[in-house]
């Protein structure tokens, strides 16, 4: 099971690239286009930005899930036992695999929602766009059961180091 995590955090990883390089074209036509004449003013640069970040967002955050670099607020006392660090830990991704549950049952309401709607510019159908929320919540839902897996293994060993990767 870690292989097929390792294989799907690589290609969020080359996806993510991808869009942020796809990104570039629309940003920098709309650019090129708001100040000279080179280009006329495309509509559908405006709406593929938009697509393109929401996707950048989901999966960076699914990104920032397995690395542990998510936003999180320190609340707990810090941990000096190893058993405790998993503790906490555990919390944390307790509270990471709520969210997930909620992006992934209503996101994909929210799918399903878009499939009944389509682009008003480009025809897309909106599906392409509203996956992205439970495709999010499906990765923060494995890539948390792989933080638990390892908290878990942490608190059997019951020793190491207090400020081990998130």
């Amino acid at each position: 099971m870690r292989k097929f995590i390792d294989w799907l955090y690589r290609g969020l990883q080359g996806l993510l690239t991808l869009l942020i390089a796809i990104l570039i074209l629309p940003v920098t036509m709309q650019i090129v286009a708001r100040y000279t004449d080179i280009i006329p003013n495309y509509i559908w640069t405006e709406e593929m930005a938009r697509f393109c970040l929401i996707w950048i967002i989901m999966l960076g955050a699914s990104v920032a899930v397995r690395d542990g670099t998510h936003f999180d607020v320190d609340v707990l006392p810090h941990p000096k036992t190893a058993s405790g660090l998993a503790l906490s830990r555990i919390v944390v991704h307790a509270a990471i695999f709520l969210v997930a549950l909620i992006f992934l049952g209503f996101g994909w309401r929210f799918a399903q929602f878009g499939y009944d709607q389509s682009s008003e510019l480009t025809g897309i159908n909106m599906i392409s766009i509203h996956i992205a929320w439970p495709v999010a919540g499906f990765t923060w839902v494995l890539f948390t059961l792989e933080k638990f897996y390892d908290d878990i293994q942490l608190m059997k060993k019951g020793k190491g180091s207090a400020y081990g990767a998130g």
